[in-house]
């Protein structure tokens, strides 16, 4: 079989490819673009628009518990229709993906083809019954959860944050095992739908990556609505009791027993069955595609994007290999990898946004800094709004001025987070925010006040 031959391959429809796709085409060149599920990756079918929609279905149900303290009464006791919430959210991950076909299926030079692609050499990829050859192929295959080796675990029926989207009733008791980023966004999502929920993490505290207070922080958020928070569990197991799940963890305490468990212990790379070794493509001991500053790989006219790279695991940090990729190749314009501010947001409510360096790593460097902060309870648009638990952190350099992270756990914290993270991308010192005036009444406008209020970082 002789093989078809295109100018790229791209292999993924997540959120680098199809814009790659779409960029080479522009250019003039014959692209294949191979999916072997749903365009649009994690984050159009399993992750951010499916989520964030159930995430805000989930805060119309909690607002209008407290309708009373806005002063609003209600007729009767606030439910949920879990269909309904299930079918909205597939809504917009249909209308999604279907946009995503539509906009591909318009690329003149570009074909996509659906199956598993492999590689047979660093040139060639067969996809089912068609080979495929190009000098310049680009890799955009993403993760999946990790699924430990837990005891017990292969018994039971567990369910993924993948999975999750397919669940059509509601649980009567969910356990999380895992205590970061995904597990927290749908334990208080099924929380606020009704569920009794169970957070059970190995670590001493939840999102571990994060300052201690701030973990605190977040913990006592989840609480406060009645989510029940287990840390320090070691020795997770798992055991059928009945029509649910028993987990067991840290001897001598009880198990708890769920109606449903949600294994949020991480993610891992689509990369095992890609036939890498054909290709030469150099991995690391985790499985993550060994890649430059520039996405290169070890091997020449080889390129990998997102998740599957180990170098960010958001949408936008795939996003963005995208950009530095076509950047590189069609723009002359050398971007780089460590061009980039790590940032992120935690979508619970309310949610944390965060940029640049925590508390503590700043502390590690070892450099001088200052530090201001200020509670959600001195924030008069948080206080209007009658959501003031959280708080606000901004670390600058004492002898340079040079911002160096901000934490922004509160209302609008996703979005107040960009006021700092764009003066962190202009090398704007911390005097800049110091002097601008923001609008009142927001969030947003305690952020100046706060760095004309810094203290030396004990």
């Amino acid at each position: 079989m002789s093989a078809k031959r295109f100018d790229a391959i791209v292999i993924g429809a997540g959120q680098a490819g199809p814009p790659l796709a779409s960029r080479l085409d522009a250019a003039g060149m014959s692209v294949a673009l191979i999916e072997r599920k749903f365009v649009g990756g994690t984050c159009v079918n399993t992750g951010c628009m499916p989520t964030k929609t159930m995430v805000a279905s989930a805060y119309a149900a909690h607002l209008a518990r407290r309708a009373a303290d806005y002063g609003v009464a209600l007729s009767g006791p606030v439910g949920v229709d879990y269909k309904r919430i299930k079918a909205r959210k597939d809504k917009v991950t249909n209308d999604a993906r279907g946009n995503l076909e539509s906009w591909i299926a318009g690329m003149k030079g570009c074909t996509l083809y659906r199956g598993h692609a492999r590689f047979e050499s660093a040139d060639t990829v067969r996809v089912g019954d068609d080979l495929l050859t190009a000098p310049k192929i680009f890799l955009n295959t993403g993760g999946r959860a990790a699924v430990p080796d837990l005891p017990g675990v292969d018994g039971i029926p567990y369910l993924t944050n993948s999975s999750m989207m397919d669940l059509d009733v509601l649980p009567g008791h969910l356990v999380v095992v895992g205590g970061s980023y995904i597990s927290l966004e749908f334990a208080q999502m099924f929380r606020r739908f009704g569920s009794e929920v169970t957070v059970i993490e190995k670590a001493p505290r939840l999102a571990g990556r994060e300052d201690e207070d701030v973990s605190a922080a977040i913990q006592s958020i989840l609480e406060n609505e009645g989510i029940a928070v287990h840390v320090d569990a070691g020795d997770i197991g798992f055991a059928r009791q009945g029509n649910g799940v028993a987990v067991t963890f840290s001897a001598g305490k009880p198990p708890v027993v769920g109606s449903h468990v949600l294994l949020a212990l991480g993610r891992v790379p689509n990369t095992d069955d890609l036939g890498l070794d054909k290709a030469g493509v150099a991995v690391d001991k985790r499985g993550y595609i060994v890649v430059d500053d520039q996405l290169r790989t070890s091997v020449p006219g080889i390129w990998a994007m997102g998740d599957c790279n180990g170098k960010g695991a958001f949408t936008h940090t795939s996003y963005n290999d995208y950009e530095i990729v076509a950047a590189n190749l069609l723009d002359n314009d050398p971007r780089k990898v460590s061009d980039r501010i790590e940032a992120y947001a935690l979508y619970i409510d309310p949610p944390l946004g965060r940029c640049g360096m925590t508390e503590t790593a700043v502390k590690k460097s070892g450099r001088r800094a200052l530090v201001g902060e200020r509670p959600m309870t001195r924030v008069g648009r948080a206080v209007e709004k009658g959501e003031t638990q959280g708080f606000m952190r901004i670390l600058a350099d004492a002898d340079t001025g040079e911002i160096l992270g901000c934490s922004v756990l509160g209302p609008g914290g996703d979005e107040a987070i960009h006021s700092v993270l764009d003066l962190m991308y202009a090398k704007a010192p911390i005097s800049t925010l110091a002097r601008a005036m923001h609008i009142h009444p927001n969030v947003s406008e305690l952020l100046p006040t706060i760095a004309q209020d810094l203290k030396p970082l004990a």
